[in-house]
């Protein structure tokens, strides 16, 4: 089978790995990947959002499966721009199943048609500036305000200052993140402890992959601004037997039942983005894909062939699978460009250590250059993901000795990921 992936991130490089570990992956290529997906396939200089040179490729090259990594094209209709190609599997939803991911407003109106837990929330737009600071002002502090649209992770602003929170209303209907603050929500705090579910859905039947814990916070005890990951953890301990089978009942089962009550024909990744209060999960999120850097540590933990659940995935037969998980603990730290997340400078030289046999390199913003330079091309440059038969902290610990093999100028990554577990 000759797979095309779609992305440039460590999760699709994640996903590249656990890829070409399958028999029935014949070649594989990442349009337009990075400086290390070119060591497991092919790199392809493609517009990951330009469709129609995607599908004159598919043709060209007689791709059996395309795999889309990122959101953008998901939420953007490459699905429905595609599926027309015969015989051709494709990984992801359409945009109407996107929109999970790229309404937030949907997303909550979904929800309580379904009855899923969630945070209240009100969603505002530009002309209703003076109504969403009214309302603002009925609110108990922590204040939770999202972006509407996509945002690269960073659309998400808490504050318990109002002041602040009042400025960033103002920020955000004015155009902060363009067009996906155009409306924005202003959502109840949940307290509680996050937590991230994948399922794969073949449009009736679903299976779970391993969970995992992230670290979206720039700074050591999540603290400042919001990335789009510092890095996360699998398994996560307090997502027990009882916590599992209540995120199934209450979150997981009722929005794949509502997806086929809306005629949504869903083939691809949910990621439910979870909080536990007081032991019940609560839906903080919907993405319509993999996360990143959950990917990092989920595809290590995955035993059973993706190639083969892609395929049943293709054929709604996921109902006869069995998933079978690595049990080792297994953590990913992420390697930042100093500046990250606002501005920062690429084209950074990346040196990298021998000796690095117990660690694994996902890369997530590198490039190559002339005369075989590896070069940092990303605010996050590489996961360093590592695993231990004995506990997070041992894992951690090989993460943290192989992280300081690897340099770059203005290098920082966070040293206490899973420090809450």
């Amino acid at each position: 089978m000759k797979v095309l992936l779609v992305g440039s991130g460590g999760r699709e490089h994640a996903l590249a790995w656990k890829l070409i570990q399958s028999e029935n992956c014949e070649q594989l290529f990442i349009a337009p990947g990075n400086g290390g997906t070119g060591a497991l396939g092919t790199n392809v200089q493609l517009d990951i959002n330009d469709y129609d040179a995607i599908g004159a490729f598919v043709r060209e090259q007689g791709i059996d499966m395309l795999i889309v990594g990122p959101e953008a094209p998901l939420v953007e209709g490459i699905r429905d721009h595609l599926e027309s190609i015969e015989d051709l599997i494709i990984v992801g939803p359409g945009k109407d199943g996107a929109a999970l991911e790229g309404s937030k407003s949907f997303a909550k109106s979904f929800m309580a048609s379904a009855g899923i837990p969630t945070a209240n929330a009100k969603t505002f737009d530009q002309s209703q500036l003076d109504a969403a600071l009214r309302f603002l002002g009925d609110m108990q502090p922590p204040y939770v305000l999202k972006a509407d649209g996509l945002a690269a992770g960073k659309g998400v602003i808490i504050t318990s200052d109002y002041k602040e929170a009042r400025e960033t209303v103002e920020r955000m209907l004015n155009g902060q993140f363009g067009k996906a603050s155009s409306h924005i929500l202003i959502e109840q705090f949940l307290s509680g402890i996050e937590y991230s579910v994948f399922a794969l859905c073949d449009g009736k039947n679903w299976v779970l992959l391993p969970e995992a814990k992230d670290y979206k916070r720039v700074g050591e005890g999540d603290t400042g601004p919001n990335t789009g990951g510092m890095g996360a953890v699998s398994p996560v301990p307090f997502f027990n037997t009882t916590l599992r089978q209540k995120t199934i009942d209450k979150v997981i089962q009722p929005t794949v039942d509502e997806l086929i009550k809306r005629g949504i024909d869903y083939k691809g990744f949910i990621f439910f983005g979870l909080i536990a209060v007081d032991g019940e999960p609560y839906v903080i999120e919907y993405n319509c894909r993999m996360g990143d850097p959950e990917t990092e540590v989920v595809m290590p933990r995955l035993k059973t062939d993706l190639v083969s659940l892609l395929e049943h995935m293709h054929h709604q037969t996921l109902d006869k699978v069995t998933v079978e998980f690595d049990g080792r603990h297994t953590v990913t730290v992420m390697l930042c460009s100093e500046g990250y997340p606002g501005s920062y400078e690429k084209k950074k030289t990346i040196h990298i250590d021998v000796g690095l046999h117990e660690a694994l390199l996902f890369h997530a913003g590198t490039t190559g250059a002339e005369g075989g330079e590896l070069l940092t091309n990303g605010g996050r440059v590489i996961a360093i993901t590592c695993q231990s038969e004995d506990d997070v902290t041992s894992a951690l610990v090989k993460a943290m000795t192989a992280a300081e093999k690897v340099s770059f100028e203005g290098k920082f990554y966070r040293k206490d990921i899973g420090f809450d577990l």
